[in-house]
């Protein structure tokens, strides 16, 4: 197991750059909260306001190209509804036990997922966002590795990248698996070892275990407060989240992205999961502090509008004070000052 000590920093051994915090913040689908997710004007927005890492979720397109999509149905995040070329690919299909109508990554190339514009997912919640809608294509990896790169040498700071393999069983069955594709993009990017500035992410268990054989980068396992991984691996999430079930999957992964409730209850009450996956040798990034009322815990909120931005600092220090080693944030710029505060106030 590739674990990551405290005091290692990605990119340390680079004397023109600084290295990461102990703690990181990650942008979840880029700066989300300020830009249509996964896209570059995501991912910029949060390099400008300080993540250390942005993250792709990953589907294949029918050529196999990975691109980033937070679900292989683009029809919330597209304009393809509008583009009547494309009106007989949409379709139904069930994918990890649920029924999706729509249009999806994997019956377009990747030159005709490029005709596509992407637009805002929550626009009733943040209807700023759609000021941008049609700006951005669907971008893959190679274009988010190389922003990452650029910006890192722009900054002299270390960006990393925290790809998610979605759907990982399902594409395999169909001849689009993920692993070999991502593990070699990775390689060619020279991100091949312990120490690169990636994590790879997966809510299941068997490819993370294929992914173990094939890298030597960081590998998270992503769990939730209810379920189970769609490969059935184990049971459930509550299985994984003991003492036992930590041990188990230490033996593959470097930490764990668990729910945010799996750690703090949305009443207050917190758990022993902070202790029990650092007696693992397992770090935590939970996900996802967002700022509207609807996303906070009931504590944190600022009346009854759901789309109202509550005290999302408040919340994040919380979870700071629990133990955290990083966190997945729609808003980096919160993340980070949130995370810079507390690091300061705590002399670390």
């Amino acid at each position: 197991m590739a674990l990551l000590a405290p005091s290692v920093a990605f990119g340390q051994g680079h004397p023109m750059q600084k290295p990461m915090p102990r703690i990181v913040v990650i942008a979840h689908r880029g700066a989300s909260g300020e830009r249509p997710e996964h896209t570059l004007l995501s991912y910029q927005r949060a390099i400008d306001l300080g993540a250390d890492f942005i993250e792709p979720d990953l589907v294949p397109t029918k050529d196999g190209e990975l691109v980033a999509r937070h679900e292989n149905a683009i029809t919330d995040t597209t304009d393809v509804a509008a583009h009547p070329e494309f009106a007989n690919r949409k379709t139904t299909k069930t994918i990890d036990g649920h029924t999706l109508t729509g249009w999806f990554t994997e019956d377009f190339t990747l030159a005709e997922l490029k005709t596509l514009r992407a637009k805002e997912r929550l626009p009733k919640l943040r209807p700023g966002n759609t000021a941008y809608d049609g700006q951005a294509t669907i971008p893959t990896l190679d274009e988010i590795i190389a922003l990452a790169k650029k910006e890192s040498a722009r900054l002299h700071r270390v960006i990393g990248i925290y790809p998610e393999t979605k759907h990982p069983t399902y594409f395999a069955s169909i001849g689009l698996p993920l692993e070999a594709r991502l593990v070699a993009k990775l390689k060619a990017a020279g991100w091949d070892r312990a120490d690169a500035p990636v994590f790879i992410q997966s809510f299941e268990v068997n490819n993370l275990k294929q992914l173990h054989t094939m890298t030597k980068v960081p590998l998270i396992q992503l769990m939730a407060g209810s379920e189970g991984p769609a490969d059935h691996a184990v049971a459930s999430y509550q299985d994984m989240a003991t003492p036992a079930g930590l041990k188990a999957l230490a033996a593959y992964a470097t930490g764990i992205g668990p729910e945010l409730t799996q750690i703090i209850a949305t009443d207050g009450t917190p758990s022993t999961l902070v202790a029990d996956a650092h007696a693992a040798g397992l770090k935590l990034h939970p996900w996802t502090f967002r700022a509207e009322n609807v996303f906070l815990m009931p504590a944190y909120r600022d009346g009854a509008d759901p789309a109202t931005h509550g005290r999302l600092a408040e919340e994040m220090a919380a979870f700071l004070k629990a133990g955290i080693d990083g966190f997945f944030t729609d808003f980096p710029s919160i993340g980070v000052a949130a995370r810079d505060r507390f690091l300061k106030t705590n002399g670390k």
